[in-house]
């Protein structure tokens, strides 16, 4: 199939299956770099009732940039990858003190955290700037088309896959394209089970027709998963329970957590600790974290390090945390 009817069987299958989400047909920037930031880590099903909270609290880039960086991780509480939200919030500051959203892709590009994918979704979708967005899904369906066995985790395989989208990008229609290009790969060309049989483009598909969808796209190893073992503390005393900030360099930069001891001896609280749950398994992207939880309610307050503060317990939501934290809450509460 040649490039342009490739391209012009991907935007009539877009007309007729393209996904309904609340942030679709707007041309507020604000709006649509919400939601691809949201959604760089993160399914669609979840991601809707962020973004619609999201926008719901801070309509305006305005609002977002004025609020407090803690506010801001609290409402993200539960989505992860929490430097997402940190640096949305950084570049919601750099787009308010430039007067209003860039409008090319270099500027765009140098907001925090906004990469060539992102800058390119936003631009498209917003400006219509004639960009091409290239993601899982996008690497998945040229791969699989074209039979391109390149390793997309490679700096060849980036360049050969977003240089191919751009040349299939029809530059007046940027934006349908690049969502025809990330619906297909999400509902259509997926990873398991993909629809063969009914795909616009089957007859031309290389994978198809010699075998390989299960094989393609092609990724280089990567190193081995490694463990990390935690033992956190919830310290109950008086109605209160202490909390620190997690410092930066490190997971959950800015959360919150009960008392952590890691590598060293259960500390001596002046009682006992209950044993809430052992080896509870939370997966990180290049980790696995293996948590024991403790319940400690001693008679005196003990004496803490002094980034630990102690706060009322029914203040708790008032602290993003964590979603290892909120497991060990759930044992506490059953």
């Amino acid at each position: 199939m040649e490039k342009s009817a490739f391209t012009v069987a991907l935007l009539r299958w877009f007309a007729q299956y393209g996904r309904e989400l609340p942030w679709r047909g707007i041309s507020d920037p604000y709006g649509i770099w919400v939601s691809e930031v949201i959604l760089q880590q993160t399914r669609i099903e979840q991601g809707r009732d962020y973004w619609l909270r999201f926008m719901e609290q801070f309509p305006t880039v305005e609002a977002l940039a004025a609020t407090s960086e803690d506010e801001v991780l609290r409402l993200w509480q539960g989505l992860g990858y929490y430097s997402r939200a940190r640096n949305m919030h950084a570049a919601a500051r750099q787009i308010v003190e430039q007067g209003g959203f860039p409008r090319s892709i270099e500027g765009l590009r140098a907001l925090k955290g906004v990469g060539d994918y992102t800058a390119a979704a936003v631009g498209s979708m917003a400006f219509n700037l004639p960009a091409a967005a290239v993601d899982g899904n996008v690497y998945r369906v040229l791969s699989r088309h074209y039979g391109i066995d390149v390793p997309i985790n490679t700096t060849r395989g980036k360049h050969t896959f977003e240089a191919l989208a751009q040349e299939l990008l029809p530059e007046d229609k940027a934006s349908a394209f690049n969502q025809a290009m990330m619906d297909f790969g999400a509902t259509w060309c997926t990873p398991k089970s993909p629809r063969c049989i009914v795909c616009p483009v089957a007859e031309t598909c290389v994978a198809l027709r010699t075998g390989r969808v299960n094989e393609l796209p092609v990724k280089e190893k990567k190193l081995k998963v490694q463990e990390r073992r935690l033992t956190y503390v919830y310290i109950r005393h008086d109605g209160q329970t202490a909390l620190r900030r997690r410092p930066a360099g490190d997971i959950w930069q800015g959360l919150w957590e009960p008392l952590l001891v890691e590598n060293e001896p259960l500390p001596e609280l002046g009682c006992p600790l209950t044993l809430l749950a052992h080896n509870v398994k939370h997966v990180l992207t290049h980790r696995v974290l293996l948590a024991d939880f403790y319940l400690a309610e001693p008679e005196v307050r003990p004496e803490l390090p002094t980034d630990y503060i102690w706060i009322d317990e029914q203040d708790l939501g008032n602290y993003a945390l964590p979603r290892l934290i909120e497991k060990l809450l759930d044992y506490l509460i059953k």
